[in-house]
Parts: C-alpha cells; structure tokens; sequence
C-alpha cells in the first residue's frame, strides 16, 4: 500500500484519497528534481503527486475547484498541512498571513469583474500554502484562469530558479513568480473598468439619456472601483508582511527580497491609476450634480414667469371687475341707455390696467428680457 507524505514525518495511506469528499477537481502538478528532470502532470486527484513530493528540490500544485472554502481543507490537509494553518485563514478571515515556521499560508485576492448589467468586482480568495520545497494554491473555478499561463511555462520558470541557492530562496523566487502572475490578471480588469467609465463619460454628455438613469451608473462604477482598491491594497499588505514577516520560509537575501518590495510597487502604480479613475468619476458627479442644478433653475424660472404673466391678468381682470361691481349697486340707477359708455370704461379700463401690470412688472425685472 502506498503511502503519503506528511509534513511532520507521519505517513497515511492512500487509501484516504478514495474517501467520498476528496477533492476531485482540476489539479496541476510542477516539480523538479535534483538532476534537472522535471515532472509535469494534470490529474483529477493528487494520489500520483505524493511521491513526486517526497525528493523534489521544488514544486507547485494548483488546485482549481468549484467548491473553494470544502476542498480548501481538504486539499491542505491531504497534502499535509495542519488544520490550525488552514482554519486560521478560512472564511470571512481578515487575516491574509500566517506563519507556523515549518508552514505558512498566504491569502491573495483575485479579482474577477462582470460589466453586464453594470459592473460588478468580485474579489475572490487564492489560498498559498507553503512548506519546505513547495507550494500549493487553490482558488474558485469561478475564477478567470489565473495560472493557466503559468501552467504552460511551469518548466522553464523552475529551471531558471538557481537548485543550488538554499530552500528559502528557491521557495521566495516561485513564490513571487506565482503572486506576480496573480497580480498581472488583477491588473487586466482595471482597464476593463476604464473602458466602461468611457463609455459612462460617453453617455454623460448625450442630453437624451435620463439624469435619474446616469446616476445609479456612476454610483455603480465607483462602488466596483472601491472593491478593486481594496482588493490591491490586500495584496500590498501581504507583500509587506512577505518582505517584511521574517518567516523561516522566506529568503532573507536582500537582492530577492527587493524584488518583492518592487511588486508592491507595482501593485501602488495600479492604486494610483484606480485613485485617478474614481477622482474622475468624482468630477462626473459634480458635473452631473450642476446639470441637475441648472435644469432645476430653469424650472424656477419659468415657474416665475408664469406667475408673473397670471398677475398681471389677475390685474386686469380685478379692475374692470371691481367696476362692474360698484356700477352694479343699485345707487347708480344704470339704465339699458347707459350701456355704451359703459361697456367702453370697462374696455378701456381692462386695457390700462393691464398695460399699467406689465410695464411695472416689466420694470421690476421680473420679467427677463431674453428668454432661452
């Protein structure tokens, strides 16, 4: 019966591997041996792996599964990482480093975005988990393909990796190799959110699209850029804690280390550029905001210039009608005679006192000269 490396020196059988919850997902196998040889497999189990683990100089697993936070202990602990590494970054963990010196476990976020119906940022986890000569990550099948490029020229990165440096170099150099990847996708959705809030500021100047529609997008957008951000700057606090942690699994070679001090100066560049985009989108708002401001001035404004015009036709009626009302007393004693002058001084009088309304309106500015 063949039996399976554990990291403490214990072995348990293959047999475990058979149970029904075992992770039977896209797994990914890359190692090198003393000699220079190189192993390479895909399997849907990592029976086969475990031997290849126990004399490898270096080696990565990747693990793709759809069921991410199950098989992310189940995978740790089959290839025999302890369960206090595992649980101490499971779930809503808003831890994203943990070092127990002959093991440690690394959280990265990797983002995926959707831009239909609007843009939505999820940033899922990546699960690295490190001990003597090897890693193993793990993330959502959800996930876009993260490492598949990695895959592919898995040979020649651990060739190029020096196999006489120590073990803590070796495991830096594929460490950084492996978040750099991971950064490098993150990267790509940024221009994603560019291209839509082109499209937004595109949008923003067509008079025909409705204010109250233009607003959730914005909001929208600037929601999705928060949730990049603070996905990148996740990544900067465990590039910080690497460089930084003084973990026994970690190089403590300037020159290595440097390098990882450079790819959180790459990930700051990204967080800038994100920054950059949201002070934008900020203008958008404002701009919007002043258009909101000058259509409601405009209403205003022609709300007053109705009521101005009713005044002064309630004007020029209320006289000839305050008239007709006192030459309506029976003190005056009209006659059908009286008729003519009569309806002549109601005419004229409606006619005064309208011109009268208006020129005074007119002269206390109420009325604007142009109208738009």
């Amino acid at each position: 019966m063949e039996k399976e490396l554990h990291p403490n020196g214990r072995f348990i059988t293959e047999e475990r591997f058979n149970e029904t919850d075992t992770p039977h997902k896209q797994w990914s196998c890359v190692a090198i041996h003393s000699d220079g040889s190189i192993f390479n497999e895909e399997a849907d189990s990592p029976a086969s792996f475990l031997e290849v683990l126990h004399d490898t100089t270096l080696a990565w697993i990747d693990l793709r599964t759809t069921d991410f936070e199950k098989d992310a202990h189940i995978a740790g602990t089959l290839l025999g990482f302890s369960d206090q590494l595992i649980f101490s970054l499971a779930g809503d963990s808003r831890l994203l480093y943990e070092d127990l010196d002959t093991e440690m476990a690394i959280k990265l976020p990797s983002i995926q975005i959707r831009l239909e119906p609007h843009p939505d940022v999820q940033p899922h986890t990546t699960l690295l988990l490190l001990r003597k000569n090897f890693i193993l990550t793990i993330h959502p099948i959800l996930v876009d393909r993260r490492f598949s490029r990695l895959r592919r020229y898995a040979n020649k990165i651990l060739q190029k990796i020096p196999m006489e440096a120590p073990m803590q170099s070796r495991l830096t150099l594929l460490l950084m190799r492996i978040i750099d990847q991971n950064n490098d996708r993150n990267f790509e959705h940024l221009r994603q959110i560019e291209e839509f809030g082109d499209n937004l500021s595109k949008r923003l100047i067509d008079p025909q699209v409705p204010r109250t529609v233009l607003g959730p997008e914005i909001y929208d957008m600037k929601h999705a850029l928060i949730v990049y951000l603070n996905a990148l700057w996740e990544t900067v606090d465990v590039l910080h804690d690497v460089r930084y942690g003084d973990a026994e699994l970690i190089t403590d070679e300037t020159h290595i280390l440097e390098q990882v001090g450079l790819l959180a100066d790459s990930v700051k560049q990204q967080i800038g550029l994100a920054e950059h985009l949201s002070e934008v989108l900020a203008s958008g708002l404002e701009v919007l905001q002043s258009i909101y401001n000058n259509q409601l001035q405009v209403l205003n404004n022609r709300m007053a210039l109705i009521m101005t015009y009713l005044t002064v036709l309630g004007t020029a009626v209320l006289v000839p009608n305050t008239l007709a009302t006192v030459f309506g007393n029976s003190a005056f004693a009209m006659t059908p005679d009286d008729r003519g002058w009569y309806i002549t001084l109601l005419v004229i009088s409606t006619v005064v006192a309208t011109a009268l309304s208006f020129w005074w309106v007119r002269k206390s500015g109420w009325i604007p000269k142009k109208m738009d």
